[in-house]
């Protein structure tokens, strides 16, 4: 993982895919949101959604997943070429959760992440506060999530 310092406003990570199958859809949806869209593919298409739709949760859930692969990823590779690894903090929490899109059975949705700000922290000297925006789009082009979540940073010199 980077230190505050090597992080810009702006930088741009391509986080990875997911597929939302109809199996996975409603294996999550039993044990976390059994909402009848949710659950059964006849009353998705009866719905707003027009087919079986994936909770945003498990969207969240899958898009979380891959976060933390990539952060694996990158440690790995950070390790692989002799870099000090900066030990982040935890996330003082997240804003901005949208839905904006029904995930269909079938669908596979991209995760991008954006540095939107980054600022010394005020009250926990050799840390910085990092703010990105991570957005799903699927196959079709049509953005269909997004959140904006905060994350303690060590800086180097500290």
């Amino acid at each position: 993982m980077r230190f505050f310092e090597d992080i810009q406003i702006g930088q741009r990570r391509e986080i990875g895919s997911h597929t939302f199958t109809a199996e996975a859809i409603k294996t999550f949806a039993a044990k976390f949101d059994p909402q009848r869209f949710h659950l059964d593919e006849e009353e998705g298409k009866k719905s707003l959604f027009g087919g079986l739709a994936a909770s945003g949760w498990h969207v969240g859930s899958a898009c979380m997943r891959l976060l933390v692969d990539d952060g694996r990823r990158m440690t790995q590779e950070a390790v692989a070429r002799g870099d000090k690894l900066a030990v982040w903090g935890p996330s003082p929490g997240f804003r901005d959760l949208r839905w904006i899109r029904p995930v269909l059975a079938g669908d596979t949705i991209s995760f991008v992440n954006v540095v939107t700000d980054k600022r010394t922290s005020g009250s926990r000297p050799g840390w910085g506060i990092l703010q990105a925006t991570t957005t799903g789009t699927n196959q079709r082009g049509e953005e269909v999530y997004s959140i904006t979540a905060t994350a303690f940073v060590p800086m180097r010199e500290a």
